[in-house]
């Protein structure tokens, strides 16, 4: 299971790391503890010796009833970033987290590889003929409504079945566009609550229907630290535990906050299985 990132083959049947880089001062854990050009080079650099295989990079804060921003604002935060990440580190494979097709386009331009669009399309009608255009790897996750809007629109009559019937509809969309290389992201705290982000994950292994790759992104959110009854700062070992079970259920990628303890989850899991 191959995807195609800037003329380089990653397989995926070995899962990967994407490590998290927010460039928001206002995301649900690690909004504004970066604000300078080397704090942002130094955190990726930890990252990818922690063997991140993929930089996740956000401007928009999509944590549930963040701030709207313009298009402006997002590529003014974004761009700068990017650019100074590959020059930097020239071979990194950048994934750039934006539902926005001229954010989307101007970050594979200045070199990313990849877009992660938390709407699949739904709040950028531009946005998968662009990425056909690019012919980039493209994930797409689950999602109703805004991330204004999101908390409250978590009605369903069967969750997963209800995912895979997005999912189905969304592929073809993207195909008809040319989209080649696709993930799926089920959306874990995104327009579903704590007890739907349980049940999603005891069924993860049903996306492997969907032959694609299946990215989890679990990391640190609040259907771990509410559980507990505890704060994003103490949630890795949760983040930990569901790693592994997203793992043993056929997820392919991990998106965290913390490259290493994701590393490890990946190479445990893997001497289990051999």
């Amino acid at each position: 299971m191959y995807i195609n990132c800037k003329g380089q083959l990653v397989d995926l049947s070995t899962p990967k790391v994407m490590g998290i880089l927010n460039i928001t001062p206002d995301s649900f854990y690690d909004g504004g503890k970066r604000k300078t050009k080397r704090e942002f080079l130094l955190h990726a650099e930890k990252m990818l010796k922690e063997g991140a295989t993929f930089i996740d990079v956000g401007a928009y804060s999509s944590r549930p009833g963040a701030t709207d921003i313009p298009e402006g604002e997002e590529l003014q935060r974004i761009l700068p970033v990017v650019k100074s990440l590959l020059e930097e580190f020239p071979d990194i494979l950048l994934s750039i987290d934006t539902f926005r097709s001229k954010v989307a386009e101007e970050c594979v331009a200045a070199g990313a590889a990849m877009v992660n669009d938390i709407s699949a399309g739904n709040l950028d009608s531009k946005m998968m003929e662009t990425i056909g255009r690019l012919q980039v790897p493209y994930i797409i996750m689950h999602m109703r409504g805004t991330p204004q809007t999101m908390k409250d629109l978590n009605e369903y009559e069967d969750l997963t079945e209800d995912l895979l019937k997005y999912f189905s509809k969304k592929i073809a969309e993207a195909r008809d566009q040319g989209i080649n290389d696709l993930i799926v992201d089920p959306g874990f705290g995104f327009s579903k609550n704590i007890a739907q982000n349980f049940e999603l994950l005891s069924q993860l292994e049903l996306l492997k229907n969907l032959e694609l790759p299946v990215l989890s992104a679990l990391s640190r959110k609040s259907l771990i630290y509410k559980t507990f009854n505890t704060t994003p700062e103490e949630a890795l070992n949760g983040t930990t535990v569901l790693n592994t079970i997203s793992l043993l259920k056929g997820a392919n990628i991990l998106r965290v906050h913390d490259v290493k303890e994701a590393m490890e989850c990946v190479k445990l899991v893997g001497r289990l299985r051999n």
